[in-house]
């Protein structure tokens, strides 16, 4: 019989939070002397190949764990010397005066990321400081992913490693076991603990880098309108890096009307408009990716942080604040705090769910909970009132082509005389936190989605066809790699997709899985006369959107085995 493989933290994704967790405990333990086995179980082949961000970060935690960041060679793609938010026609751009602008929105001396390179950087930085602990032995494991979550007495005890577990070598165990992965396994903590009260919503972050032929470096856009013109909640991101290199990306709320957003074609209508054009003709694509990000705030997060033998760190948890566009510091903010609790909770022995209460007790007075506090309505104002995104903003983007955004907006005022100002005053309170209505419940994303929509057409500007991609050439660029035998996407029953098929097409409609895959994934074939749903499972990017926008709940994304799936190093 095999014997149990135990730590005394065993830490699921090499995330921000779980790698900061790993290296300030280190810290911790050595002050302390005693003795812990500590183990990181990360999926991709190695650090960073499955994690992706825009990424313009706030510094002030990466500064309390490593003071000394820049002197041991932290990858800094650029410093933030110029700040925008734009609002995008479809053939100008108006960039906002700064009196205009919400002071979360200037990113002015925060530090422009891979964060990719930086989780492979955190994870070097681990294996250095752990050969300075000698009384901690410490494993980081690549290609090893967690696919299930054991309980074991009313706790959680450790993870699977296999997907069809038979023996104990198929298991770890932890004392203690923290999920820092946006939601893989650690969704089934939520649910077997009954954590979750208001469903959590998602969008889809679409991003490419770019090779250009100009410096854009420090240059920072954070835009609305064009393309999202027919009331999606998101907007764009253009990030000027060294070496002349450009992020371009999109962040898409998955809570669209539209059953057939698609949105890795948004990216491409994004990369048309000419002001982006000029930047990018004659460059070269270098990456591209997707990935989902946490967006219901405050309210979304779990009623406990930490459950019986079990922690939630960063995306799992789901501190990532839509309006402060800040997820990163807040990740690691978790981990730091959490590498206090669990330490204290070791060194005693004290393996009870009390042992765990500091953990949230201090996150709850900490920038993470009191800023999310603060912004709880942020996401809400813009689902309470359509208007702002389905009307309001594309009468602006058309004046911007045509003469000004003010003349946009004294438009919005002379059709809606009484309604806009209203709106306005009331969004404003929701959005900036100074209206208090209790606490708000969120629909499912796929909930929103209108079989019928018919999103509005728009004239394209012209462009360079070179410098777009379609969903099957763009997946080349994230490198997608899959051992044999890797079906991790489960359609729980061929039949529901069968009667979706026809009910979307009953419309003139794709189905949303097919439609919003950001990798060519989802198909629909002909079978004996029936029309049936298929998969390409070797391009996937692992961004789980198709299982958020499905309209029957019929499809879940599973964590991939032996370091399979995109290769985001560099995104």
């Amino acid at each position: 019989m095999s014997e149990r493989i135990e730590y005394d933290l065993l830490l699921v994704g090499g995330s921000p939070s779980n790698l900061t967790l790993a290296y300030h405990f280190l810290e911790l333990a050595k002050a302390s002397g005693k003795e812990f086995t500590i183990a990181v179980l990360e999926k991709s082949k190695e650090f960073g190949s499955h994690i992706m961000s825009g990424a313009v970060s706030n510094p002030h935690v990466l500064e309390k764990v490593w003071p000394n960041y820049k002197e041991l060679g932290f990858p800094i793609e650029a410093t933030c010397t110029e700040s925008n938010l734009s609002v995008l026609g479809i053939e100008k751009k108006w960039d906002m005066p700064n009196a205009m602008v919400p002071k979360t929105m200037d990113k002015t001396g925060y530090l422009v990321l891979s964060l990719s390179f930086v989780t492979n950087w955190m994870a070097r930085q681990l294996q250095e400081k752990a050969k300075d602990v000698p009384n901690v032995s410490m494993d980081l494991f690549t290609g090893f992913a967690a696919h299930g979550v054991v309980f074991e007495d009313g706790r959680v005890a450790g993870v699977s490693v296999s997907e069809d577990p038979k023996g104990e070598d198929d298991y770890v165990y932890g004392k203690f076991t923290c999920f820092g992965d946006k939601g893989f396994i650690s969704r089934d903590v939520i649910d077997h603990f009954k954590l979750r009260e208001c469903p959590q919503i998602w969008s889809v972050g679409v991003k490419e880098v770019w090779q250009c032929n100009e410096s854009y470096e420090g240059k920072v856009w954070h835009t609305l309108g064009w393309p999202l013109l027919e009331g999606t909640f998101g907007g764009g991101f253009v990030y000027g890096m060294k070496d002349n290199k450009l992020t371009i990306g999109m962040v898409i709320s998955l809570d669209s009307h539209d059953p057939n957003m698609n949105p890795q074609q948004k990216l491409q209508d994004y990369k048309k408009h000419p002001w982006i054009q000029k930047m990018i003709t004659g460059g070269k694509l270098l990456k591209y990716g997707a990935a989902l990000l946490p967006e219901g705030g405050y309210y979304a997060l779990p009623k406990k942080f930490a459950v019986p033998g079990g922690v939630l760190l960063g995306d799992a948890l789901g501190v990532l604040d839509v309006k402060n566009l800040a997820g990163i510091d807040r990740a690691m903010e978790c981990g730091y705090v959490a590498a206090e609790v669990l330490h204290d909770a070791l060194v005693k022995q004290d393996f009870s769910e009390a042992a765990l209460a500091p953990y949230q007790e201090r996150l709850t007075n900490s920038f993470v909970i009191k800023e999310a506090y603060d912004n709880r309505y942020f996401r809400w104002a813009f689902i309470e009132n359509p208007k702002l995104l389905g009307e309001y903003l594309p009468e602006v983007a058309r004046s911007i082509d045509k003469s000004s955004a003010m003349f946009g907006m004294w438009k919005v005022w002379f059709k809606h005389p009484l309604g806009a100002p209203v709106d306005g005053v009331r969004s404003l309170g929701l959005i900036n936190g100074k209206f208090n209505i209790g606490p708000i419940k969120y629909e499912a994303d796929y909930k929103h989605i209108i079989p019928s929509f018919v999103a509005p057409k728009y004239e394209e500007p012209q462009y360079d066809k070179a410098t777009i991609y379609s969903r099957a050439d763009a997946v080349f660029y994230s490198s997608t790699k899959y051992h044999e035998g890797n079906n991790h996407i489960d359609e729980f029953n061929a039949q529901v997709c069968v009667e979706c098929i026809k009910r979307y097409e009953g419309v003139d409609k794709t189905t949303p899985c097919v439609s919003d895959c950001t990798a060519e994934v989802h198909r629909i074939d002909i079978v004996d006369q029936i029309r049936k749903h298929g998969m390409s499972l070797e391009n996937c990017v692992h961004c789980r959107t198709c299982e958020d926008v499905c309209p029957e709940v019929n499809l879940r994304v599973k964590p991939t085995s032996q370091g399979s799936g995109p290769d985001f190093l560099g995104l």
